[in-house]
């Protein structure tokens, strides 16, 4: 990058990862460059706890994208950093969990440097190691699930969930599915006629890190019914594989942190 990594100058645009909700668990720097924006844009899935970080001096943009429901589309807030940015303000464009993971960094970056802005990216957690942390357990399990695949499950209205089901079954991975309440059934069907185990452990992971998170343990096969008590507007993930099955510990439910039970209902 032109200049130090530490300084936001006028007319500059950080992306900031948000983290998945707990204002806890987002880093020093992206508290730094809150505090040091003039304006922050920010989507619908960053909770009031994390806002509540961003000092009462900083304007607030909401930019918020949520599953149906879209506020602004992807050129229009292309054309607000843009404008912010070309008025010498420092920019922070503030997203739910990673910037870099489904969250359309890349558009955002090509139409700010074809420009000549200076773009840079503050990472934050992603949804799928929260929700592990969350569950104590592991998303890469030693024998078993060597690596983690990480695909969206949002598509177009009427569009097919087009993913290489056979590669994902094959691939001895633990497998997270963003967005995926909506596609859970078509993702259980596929994934067992491309020949997964139907009793493959999964767990759903609804608003990871909140106060409301859930954390459900079943089946492949019974996906379709883990989520039957999930909102629409409720986020969730999927995570499929050996590795997230439950800690079985001397046959008691197993606790992690300071008393918090491992799953809230097991199917």
């Amino acid at each position: 990058m032109p200049h130090n990594d530490s300084m936001f100058a006028p007319g500059d645009v950080w992306l900031v990862g948000a983290g998945p909700g707990d204002p806890e668990l987002l880093t020093r720097k992206a508290e730094r460059l809150l505090r040091e924006a003039d304006v922050v844009f920010h989507d619908a899935l960053v909770g009031h706890g994390v806002l509540d970080c961003v000092p009462p001096h900083v304007e607030r943009v909401s930019v918020g994208k949520r599953s149906g429901r879209h506020s602004k589309d992807q050129g229009s807030i292309n054309d607000l950093l843009l404008a912010a940015a070309s008025a010498g303000r420092r920019v922070v464009r503030l997203k739910g969990g990673d910037p870099s993971i489904f969250g359309r960094s890349a558009e955002e970056i090509g139409h700010l440097a074809r420009a000549g802005v200076i773009v840079r990216i503050c990472p934050g957690i992603t949804a799928a190691s929260a929700a592990a942390a969350s569950a104590g357990v592991s998303l890469t399990l030693r024998g078993l699930a060597r690596g983690m695949t990480l695909v969206t499950a949002h598509v177009r209205h009427g569009e097919r969930l087009d993913l290489d089901w056979k590669a994902l079954v094959g691939s001895s991975t633990t497998l997270g599915v963003y967005m995926g309440r909506s596609a859970a059934a078509e993702v259980s069907r596929s994934l067992i006629k491309a020949g997964m185990s139907p009793a493959m452990p999964v767990l759903v992971a609804v608003n990871v890190s909140l106060p409301r998170e859930r954390l459900i343990h079943g089946t492949l096969s019974a996906l379709p019914f883990l989520v039957k008590a999930i909102a629409e507007e409720e986020p969730t993930l999927l995570l499929i594989g050996e590795a997230v099955e439950p800690l079985d510990l001397s046959g008691s439910a197993s606790q992690v942190g300071s008393g918090t039970p491992l799953c809230s209902a097991t199917i």
